[in-house]
């Protein structure tokens, strides 16, 4: 899995397998980061959000950071108690259960929906956005 975000220096695209930044890739990516357009969570405190098929995730400004929600926002649960602030988070179309969530300056991934989560040990500049590629 590969993953394009968008920092304050630039767009990289990053291995979320072998945890490594491959390349700047800037300016053709950010335009695949802004066509998805983020789903309406009725949440409150909702920093950021994404949504693949009925499975829908919402960064919050709050702790637990991260609502899920598996039935098209009907119901949410908590998810990434011990993840720090978010700031973007993506759902991978053809798999929903991959989430990628970024912090300030560091990526966590979960494989299962959002059940678990496993930090990047990449850290990059300030993120703003993030997208599977």
């Amino acid at each position: 899995m590969r993953a394009f975000v968008r920092t304050v220096s630039g767009t990289f695209l990053v291995d979320l397998e072998d945890e490594v930044v491959l390349e700047a890739a800037e300016p053709t990516p950010s335009s695949r980061l802004r066509q998805t357009v983020a789903p309406e969570t009725g949440l409150p405190l909702v920093v950021a959000s994404a949504g693949a098929g009925s499975t829908v995730v919402a960064v919050l400004d709050r702790r637990p950071p991260i609502a899920v929600s598996h039935d098209a926002g009907r119901t949410w649960r908590e998810s990434g108690g011990g993840l720090p602030r978010g700031r973007a988070i993506a759902v991978l179309e053809d798999n929903p259960d991959a989430i990628l969530y970024a912090a300030r300056n560091r990526l966590f991934v979960s494989e299962d929906g959002g059940r678990f989560w496993r930090a990047l040990a990449v850290e990059l500049p300030e993120i703003e956005e993030v997208a599977f590629d």
